[in-house]
């Protein structure tokens, strides 16, 4: 197992306490300005008699006490400690003499001000900025209203900096709620894409045999009292044909539920020792060797698919044209499922007795595959009289359109039906 990764120092420290941090900082330089420092002849600020007596003192504690409650109800209820942390330097501000809220004292209110907007609702993170914006007007109209002193532009100021932490934190929380959208869009996506391939597979793997089955089964039917010995060869190719599509249906399911297969290969063996890996793949092997196709399939094996489409009455011409050259796995696969299909849907809706595959590799940069057929030929019923799903030439679009090809399919001219695809073949790609 993987031992996860320790956030960085900075992470882990709460926004609660960030506060208090920064109240006990706007606290120390509060006590700065008050003193008389290296390179000074006196303090920027001299002290008020107020906050040398024991009630000033007294205050401060209690402004220091507000913040570090403000400061642990911040992650659990930020609104609350919000108000805490609005009262703190109401209260710590009366013994220092000023006229108005001192902008070391709103440093905590600003932090605040940053994780809520960051981190909650906007209602919420709008209601934060005007209660800290608010309390800022209210201090100083009373003030003024009493007829005291008042520091606007003073007050201005620190109401700058909390609006300047209050963008901050929406640009974060912004940019987090972009990114987890995106993140969910992304695996939406993912999830889309893959659910496609998987049901693009199973029609390429499964149609193709059902077709098969279906009409070796209305052979059968139709000679079984005069030609037993013709109805018994149907048979045993529905048997063929049926054990494959299991075989294929359990391989690819296999896939589907295998998560981790080196950990399995490690720690998983069956009751004779043997790991099950090794079962599994003796399974595979059968299986493949059952069909007669590789698990990935190329153009190499069209020779196999028209030697099985033949045996359900259907006799495939494969014809190739220029010199057969290695392609990449991808344009190599999804030129033979476009033909499977292709002569799965002359098999199973056009009713001829023969068909015509043409690969073209004259041109090295392009592949060009055709499946055509006549037409329904007299006495040759087809498999399905209805006019099918559609899925068939949906999945041969869309595999053509994810390698940038040209795909057209429709009625040929003299009768019948032709599918062409033509997929660009990259110059230096890996090839099998």
């Amino acid at each position: 197992m993987f031992a996860t990764p320790s956030a960085p120092f900075f992470k882990r420290v709460t926004p609660g306490g960030w506060a208090a941090v920064a109240w006990g900082a706007g606290m120390l330089f509060t006590a700065l300005l008050r003193i008389r420092v290296p390179g000074q002849d006196a303090p920027e600020i001299f002290p008020g008699f107020v906050i040398l007596r024991w009630d000033g003192l007294t205050m401060l504690a209690v402004g220091t006490l507000l913040t570090l409650c403000g400061s642990a109800l911040l992650a659990r209820r930020p609104t609350a400690a919000l108000n805490y942390l609005l009262a703190a330097p109401v209260v710590a501000s009366t013994p220092l003499g000023v006229d108005a809220i001192p902008f070391a004292q709103y440093l905590a209110v600003d932090v605040a001000l940053y994780a809520i907007a960051a981190g909650r609702p906007r209602r919420e993170a709008w209601r934060a900025l005007l209660l800290a914006l608010g309390l800022l007007v209210v201090y100083l109209a009373v003030r003024l209203l009493a007829g005291w002193s008042a520091g606007t532009t003073g007050t201005l100021a620190v109401a700058l900096t909390a609006l300047v932490a209050w963008l901050l934190g929406r640009s974060e929380g912004q940019a987090r709620e972009y990114a987890e959208r995106s993140r969910a869009q992304a695996t939406e996506q993912a999830v889309t894409t893959e659910r496609l391939r998987i049901a693009r597979e199973m029609h390429d793997t499964v149609a193709h045999s059902i077709g098969i089955v279906a009409l070796q089964a209305g052979a059968a039917r139709r000679v079984i009292a005069t030609q037993p010995e013709a109805a018994r060869q149907a048979l045993a190719e529905i048997e063929t044909a049926s054990r494959e599509t299991l075989a294929g249906l359990r391989r690819m399911v296999g896939a589907l539920r295998t998560t981790d297969p080196e950990a399995e290969a490690g720690s998983e063996a069956d009751p004779a020792g043997t790991p099950r890996t090794t079962a599994a793949a003796g399974r595979t092997a059968t299986a493949t060797e059952l069909q007669g196709l590789p698990e990935m399939p190329g153009l190499a094996a069209l020779d196999r698919l028209a030697e099985l489409t033949g045996n359900a009455g259907v006799r495939v011409a494969l014809r190739r044209v220029g010199a057969p050259c290695p392609l990449p796995p991808d344009i190599d696969l999804s030129a033979f499922r476009i033909v499977q299909e292709s002569v799965t849907n002359v098999v199973r809706h056009s009713g001829a007795d023969s068909c015509t595959v043409t690969v073209d590799q004259r041109d090295p940069e392009t592949l060009a595959v055709t499946v055509e057929d006549r037409g329904r030929a007299p006495g040759h019923a087809r498999v399905s009289p209805g006019p099918g799903s559609g899925y068939g030439l949906t999945g041969m679009r869309e595999r053509v359109a994810v390698l940038h090809g040209e795909f057209t399919a429709g009625p040929r001219p003299g009768g019948g039906f032709r599918v062409t695809a033509r997929l660009p073949v990259p110059t230096g790609a890996t090839t099998r």
